[in-house]
């Protein structure tokens, strides 16, 4: 090493780097950009980028501030699918081929599509954390030629009234209204663990949805619904009879739990439902051994699509049936953003496949259909299917 390229950095201490013999030309050429990098402010310590994956890692999670169960979900896929693969890479000397190689492994590791989506959207989130610390000039994973991997089609398929009404005779009597309440309310399942006697409102004939249980390193805790959103549902006449019986046979059990996180401080709700030794619901126990041998007396096939949540996609099948907008709907179901809702459920709206080919044919000069393009039965139509309205469960 024969030449030294020194500057002072924008901390005020002095920096520099060593070139070999015969290479003068590439120090100036250095020194002049990283001169020019600080007049633009665009200035990144050569040294900074040495930290590993691991390293930064552990520094940016321990910076978050989330849902104490988002973090968890967070750290465990950087800890088990990050940091095993890319853990010991300089953080400067990450390619956008060592994501593409990365991608690879994750999927011959047999992650769900869905799964490799949310570890790759977390390592970009990192990474660009570390772009905006000046720690890396750009970040790999959005390089154009990685791509992230993609969602299989999925068309969401409801349940019928009969498979609706098959799991609810199966299930223990006592838990029979938790059905009602997925299936006529749209409550997801941590939230009708987490439903207390005070969030019904028989007057107004509103359910409040203000609290869910959660498991965080399987230990239960109540916090707001997903999305940190509460909101009222309307509660049809079936569902609030089915809750009366319940409340005069099953009275509420008061539970204390920690709130939003294991050492958080204690919360009491008088729950609608517990287990039958009088503690809160656990979401695994009662998948094993509640809900799966349910369906497997209903003669449903297990599966993830057949889990609880279900039940919300029948309740909205049936709304829209019955004419009911998706920005109501997605209120209801507690959506942030109405558009999700617009997606996930948009081929279940009356002739929604129908309605478009009667508009071209008219537009185009074909046979004008009678009465215009099909809209949504009334509530007085004579609809025979198998969907029925909300307050028809029971």
């Amino acid at each position: 090493m024969r030449y030294r390229a020194r500057y002072i950095g924008p901390d005020g201490t002095e920096k520099s780097k060593s070139f070999p013999d015969r290479q003068k030309r590439q120090a100036d050429q250095w020194l002049a950009q990283l001169e020019a990098d600080m007049a633009r402010g665009q200035y990144i310590d050569p040294n900074a980028g040495r930290i590993t994956v691991r390293q930064h890692a552990e520094k940016w999670l321990a910076s978050l501030t989330m849902d104490p169960q988002s973090y968890v979900s967070t750290e465990q896929r950087i800890r088990l699918h990050v940091v095993p693969h890319l853990g010991t890479r300089p953080l400067s000397a990450l390619r956008p081929s060592d994501i593409r190689e990365w991608l690879v492994k994750l999927a011959a590791g047999g992650l769900a599509p869905a799964s490799q989506r949310v570890i790759f959207a977390n390592l970009s989130t990192m990474l660009t954390a570390a772009v905006e610390d000046r720690l890396i000039p750009s970040n790999p994973c959005r390089s154009t030629s990685v791509r992230p991997p993609k969602l299989a089609p999925r068309r969401l398929v409801p349940w019928s009234r009969e498979w609706v009404l098959g799991v609810r005779a199966a299930v223990p009597a006592r838990l029979r209204p938790m059905v009602d309440l997925g299936a006529g309310c749209g409550l997801r399942q941590g939230e009708i663990f987490g439903l207390a006697a005070d969030d019904i409102d028989f007057t107004k004939g509103v359910v409040n949805v203000v609290r869910q249980v959660r498991l965080i390193r399987n230990r239960p805790v109540f916090s707001l619904p997903k999305g940190g959103k509460t909101r009222s549902v309307p509660l049809p006449d079936s569902v609030a009879a089915s809750l009366r019986a319940h409340l005069a046979v099953h009275p509420p059990v008061t539970i204390s739990l920690p709130w939003r996180s294991v050492d958080g401080r204690p919360v009491s709700a008088d729950l609608l439902f517990v287990d039958a030794n009088k503690r809160n619901l656990n979401r695994n126990r009662f998948n094993v051994e509640i809900w799966r041998p349910a369906l497997k007396s209903a003669g449903i096939p297990a599966g993830r699509e057949n889990g609880m949540h279900a039940l919300r996609h029948f309740y909205a099948s049936v709304l829209l049936r019955f004419g009911e907008s998706i920005k109501a709907l997605s209120v209801y179901l507690g959506h942030r953003d109405p558009g999700f809702t617009l997606r996930s459920y948009t081929h279940l709206m009356p002739d929604a496949e129908n309605r478009p080919k009667a508009a071209i044919d008219q537009a185009l000069g074909g046979p004008d259909p009678a009465d215009g393009p099909a809209t949504a039965p009334g509530p007085n139509a004579d609809d025979k299917s198998a969907d029925q309205r909300p307050d028809e469960l029971s």
